[in-house]
């Protein structure tokens, strides 16, 4: 399998109401999609687009 995605988590802070903070991560919808014939990882979001250019 082949990773088309040079794209990265999203690093930020939980604020609670007291206002301590901890690390959070969103990460990619990364999907498993076959493409002419190769299985490649992408994000969904790279997925629409290619989709959008047929």
């Amino acid at each position: 399998m082949a990773k088309l995605t040079t794209r990265k988590p999203l690093v930020g802070m939980n604020v609670s109401h007291s206002h301590r903070r901890t690390k959070t991560r969103q990460n990619l919808n990364l999907q498993t999609k076959t493409i002419n014939g190769s299985k490649v990882v992408l994000s969904n979001r790279e997925w629409k687009t290619l989709n959008k250019n047929k």
